[in-house]
């Protein structure tokens, strides 16, 4: 999943306020919220998971749901292959967050049988544990249910709130633990399986699923999909509207909207070019098609890394390709991450920095060295900035257990930057040509497996320290691993073109330049985001009036520079603004880009004012995950007046 620094603005405050657990809480079943019920039974494998998989794993799985748009629900049925590794187990433990559940079959080979269960009281965080008794290890369970209208793993939209305007449309994010808000399993990472799936749609609406979907499959309401290859929930994944495909090259393609389809495969027509970098670079790409769907704007993120059906955002659809490396972030999970998978969520950092590690490898080869350091260097500057507020404890690469905390909260600017940052470290001690054969070993060697940190660290003393002596120390990987902040000794990115960006705001701050006259014409967006970002913290409305007149940034359709602009004007005042913010706020539901605005606006009462109104109208267009942290940052707003 590609995230931005400025994504912090949603978890600092949650990390902050968070106390390390101690030592022996690591091993230990979380006990979160005893209010609600009594020590729920979370495993040790992954305490953000009532699963149990040193007892029994699912090792396939089958659904059969219908979509029902009017009721904004899926139903249907999950069955569920167990593979047992505990011969005295008779009981099966699973994840679930409102799911209403009818009934629980078994299958002992010959016989279907029904089971008894037990849904526990919802924890705020984790959702409830479903608990069934089998009479012995049977080879499958059954599990008739259906989800709510509240589910946080899907988003219904009604017509209006699409481009179209005619057709429905519904679409899920499952990281971290949103799966089992519409599918009842194991849902943590250290779990891996196969799936297929049999889904019905009105007539009129296309399905898809992070499977095999068929470019030609006729849009009959009936759909069926495969997914051989074994992943782990969070990147089960479906949507369903008014969808058509527009091919890129053989074995990629674009799935949206009938008038985005075009543009989006004309942005993204490097990805096939994409796809033979990394396979020259890491090993083969081994999920067959990789396509892109791009959703409709309240998609939360940027992206989410779906196999074989990259889910994105249209909001990097803006004409010059300068933010396709979001396509190459998504891509490089079919290495880190989708591949060799983090075991729990406190060691999000093996699949996010080694994916934006690799998604910069790949903007390097088809973009150019100058692309790369930028977004580098800005990445850096946004990783070093946040730090400010992040606990001391949460700096690390190697969190401890999040024990009581939702694992959304891992996912920060130094999993993948720091972790990036790590993985630079490590290529220029030990070259390129040298760190290159060690990272695709580690894919090859753990292809389709989950790991944890230890793993990675031991892999790394065999294949690195002990083959080439002498280049790094062990001090210096602990400080990068399991100290906080950045190692003094860290080499920074440094971009020449951003020096030259540097210089002319200099000239333009001190009266010796106008706009109109300074040559802008060839910069790309990285240049427009290191421009205003080096802008004082408030600037005169004359000054903020001039910029506007010679580049018009209020009402740009590049998020990445309104996400910038915005918050600039609201802290200096310019209320001429404002009525583009509203629409930017309303159109928009990717957090990255609206929450660093509405922060903004929330530090006023004249801002948190406006802010309210704008939420209000924008509120039905939203994802849950956005609502929630735009409704935190508004009532930490409205707390300090």
């Amino acid at each position: 999943m590609r995230l931005s620094s400025l994504f912090l603005a949603l978890v600092v405050l949650p990390l902050a306020a968070c106390q390390k657990p101690a030592p022996t809480e690591a091993a230990k079943p979380a006990e979160h919220n005893k209010t609600v019920h009594e020590e729920p039974m979370i495993s040790s494998h992954d305490v953000n998971s009532y699963a149990e998989p040193e007892k029994v794993v699912i090792k396939h799985l089958a659904l059969d749901l219908g979509v029902d748009f009017d009721k904004k629900v899926l139903s249907g049925s999950a069955t569920l292959d167990l593979d047992w590794k505990d011969p005295d187990a008779r009981s099966v433990a699973l994840d679930t967050r409102d799911l209403d559940i009818a009934k629980i079959e078994g299958f002992d080979g010959s016989t279907w049988q029904d089971l008894k269960f037990e849904v526990a009281p919802k924890d705020p965080i984790f959702g409830s544990k479903l608990s069934i008794a089998v009479p012995s290890q049977l080879q499958q369970v059954r599990i008739t249910y259906s989800s709510r209208p509240e589910a946080s793993g899907l988003q219904w939209l009604t017509p209006a709130m699409t481009m179209g305007k005619k057709t429905p449309f519904m679409f899920s994010q499952s990281q971290a633990i949103h799966a089992r808000s519409w599918v009842p399993l194991q849902d943590t990472p250290g779990v891996r399986f196969t799936y297929e799936a049999h889904i019905t749609t009105p007539k009129d609406v296309m399905a898809l699923m992070s499977a095999d979907n068929d470019p030609k499959a006729p849009r009959d309401g009936d759909y069926s999909f495969k997914m051989p290859q074994a992943i782990p929930s969070y990147l089960m994944a479906i949507a369903a509207g008014d969808l058509v495909f527009a091919p890129i090259s053989e074995r990629a393609g674009v799935w949206a909207e009938p008038a985005m389809a075009p543009k989006a495969a004309k942005e993204f027509e490097s990805t096939e070019k994409m796809i033979v970098t990394a396979e020259r670079l890491y090993g083969a790409y081994r999920w067959g098609r990789y396509d892109i769907l791009v959703l409709p704007p309240s998609f939360p993120f940027g992206g989410m890394e779906n196999p074989r059906l990259t889910f994105a955002t249209p909001t990097v659809i803006v004409g010059d390709q300068s933010l396709v490396s979001i396509i190459a972030h998504e891509l490089a999970h079919s290495w880190s991450g989708n591949l060799v998978t983090n075991s729990s969520w406190k060691d999000i950092w093996l699949n996010e920095g080694f994916t934006s590690y690799v998604e910069n490898r790949i903007v390097e080869d088809l973009f150019g060295k100058d692309q790369a350091l930028m977004e580098n260097v800005i990445s850096q500057d946004g990783l070093k900035a946040d730090m400010k507020d992040i606990a001391p404890a949460d700096q690390v690469l190697t969190l401890p257990p999040l024990v009581n905390r939702d694992p959304d909260e891992g996912l920060t600017q130094v999993a993948y930057i720091k972790g990036q940052w790590f993985l630079m470290f490590l290529e220029e001690r030990y070259g390129r040509e040298t760190f290159d054969a060690f990272l695709r070993k580690w894919f090859d060697e753990h292809a389709f497996t989950s790991l944890d940190s230890s793993a990675f660290e031991r892999f790394m003393e065999k294949e690195l320290f002990s083959k080439n002596p002498g280049k790094t120390t062990h001090d210096e990987i602990h400080a990068w691993m399991h100290g906080s902040g950045i190692p003094a000794f860290a080499v920074a990115a440094k971009s020449t073109r951003f020096d030259a960006v540097d210089e002319l705001r200099g000239h333009w701050l001190a009266g010796h330049a106008k706009p109109a006259n300074m040559d802008t014409s060839k910069w790309t967006t990285q240049e427009w985001v290191r421009f205003i970002e080096g802008m004082p913290e408030t600037l005169s409305q004359e000054q903020l009036a001039e910029l506007d007149a010679a580049y018009k940034f209020t009402g740009t359709q590049n998020g990445e520079i309104a996400q910038r602009w915005y918050p600039l004007t609201v802290r200096s005042g310019y209320t001429t603004a404002r009525p583009a913010i509203a629409d930017f706020l309303s159109r928009i539901g990717r957090r990255k880009l609206i929450m660093p605005t509405y922060a903004a606006l929330a530090q006023t009462p004249d801002g948190l004012a406006f802010a309210q109104g704008v939420f209000e109208k924008a509120r039905p267009g939203y994802h849950p995950i956005t609502t929630g942290s735009v409704e935190q940052t508004l009532a930490e707003g409205k707390a300090k007046r």
